[in-house]
């Protein structure tokens, strides 16, 4: 049996919370998601102006994140024609995400869960996912 960390509600507040904040600060409301471990989403966000049509690619590149364990931009480089990975976005019912926007969440070496933002472009996406992410460290390693 291995005993593994989990990612609790309280934690994945803390994440939205600077999720938000970031997206204040660049000016962008964004959908973002979390998600635990399995990918399974654990809170979600739309904040007033967000788009509608990144709902569901926000929950996407949460589950992306978090199910396999890499940044979708990592997975979105080695899935262009000729790559290994080529394809990949259509796999898991079409949640499988490509866009810059989602990152894994690790506690050590564990996966705990994923974010992913959308409303942006990719880089406004992943920078507003990679200030969850600060947070959640910063509030368990303190």
């Amino acid at each position: 049996m291995k005993m593994v960390p989990k990612l609790t509600l309280s934690d994945a507040q803390v994440i939205m919370q600077a999720c938000i904040e970031e997206a204040e600060v660049i000016g962008v409301d964004m959908d973002i998601a979390i998600t635990d471990d399995s990918g399974n989403l654990l809170i979600f966000q739309r904040m007033d102006n967000a788009r509608i049509t990144s709902i569901d690619i926000s929950i996407g590149k949460s589950f992306t994140a978090s199910a396999a364990r890499k940044s979708t931009r990592a997975y979105g480089e080695i899935s262009v024609p000729g790559k290994p990975a080529f394809g990949i976005n259509t796999s898991n019912q079409g949640k499988f995400s490509i866009v810059a926007g989602g990152l894994p969440i690790f506690a050590g070496d564990d996966i705990v869960g994923g974010v992913g933002c959308s409303s942006g472009t990719p880089d406004q996406d992943e920078i507003v996912a990679l200030a969850g992410v600060d947070a959640f460290k910063a509030h368990i390693y303190q």
